[in-house]
């Protein structure tokens, strides 16, 4: 990557590692979470805040510096629908679920800050913005108390990606959905349910 930058930045006319040839590795499935695990983790929640994080990761499927950027004015409850800024400052709307609509209300009426951010830490008077590492540390800690392995905001956008293909959604909306450029991206997060392969291969192949 360094000398690619290099190359780009003409910084040097060619790269001298081109020659040499990618070590192949394994490709791991990686895990996402089960319903049963998201709703764990809503039990385990202790505040309206929480269970809006929870639920906004969990049907949006943004990144974490995504969601820690949010304002309460890029939320529009009615339509349930926000717009996120992404990778290269690129701005594109995602969308919720009616209980994670009605979780945000709860959250927002609770609020009595003036802070513009949409999701506050919960320490001092003065409410901050919270930053990835609060939501990183909020999640974990949740994911522990419900017993749950290495649960971070990464899982939830890798859940929402399976389980969007595993639905029917075509690949190239939730290539939109997501924000990547490349769909090669978008499949890489996807692991698709192998019974669904099954059924399909029955279905189109049989």
């Amino acid at each position: 990557s360094f000398f690619s930058w290099l190359e780009d930045e003409d910084y040097i006319v060619k790269s001298p590692v081109r020659r040499i040839r990618r070590v192949k590795t394994a490709v791991i499935a990686k895990e996402v979470l089960t319903d049963e695990e998201l709703e764990a983790l809503r039990d385990f929640c202790t505040s309206p805040r929480d269970l809006a994080l929870v639920d906004m990761l969990a049907s949006t499927g943004m990144r974490v510096g995504e969601l820690v950027r949010l304002n309460i004015e890029d939320v529009d409850l009615q339509e349930r629908e926000c717009i996120v800024t992404g990778k290269g400052n690129k701005q594109r709307p995602v969308y919720f679920d009616a209980r994670t609509k009605r979780h945000l209300q709860l959250y927002i009426e609770s609020r009595q800050d003036t802070n513009p951010a949409l999701f506050v830490s919960l320490r001092g008077e003065a409410p901050e913005r919270i930053s990835i590492c609060g939501v990183e540390h909020r999640v974990r800690t949740l994911g522990k108390r419900a017993g749950i392995r290495r649960v971070h905001p990464h899982k939830f956008r890798r859940t929402l990606a399976t389980h969007a293909i595993d639905k029917g959604m075509p690949i190239e909306q939730v290539q939109r959905l997501l924000g990547h450029a490349k769909i090669d991206t978008t499949m890489h997060y996807a692991m698709v349910n192998q019974s669904n392969v099954k059924a399909s291969h029955r279905r189109y192949l049989e």
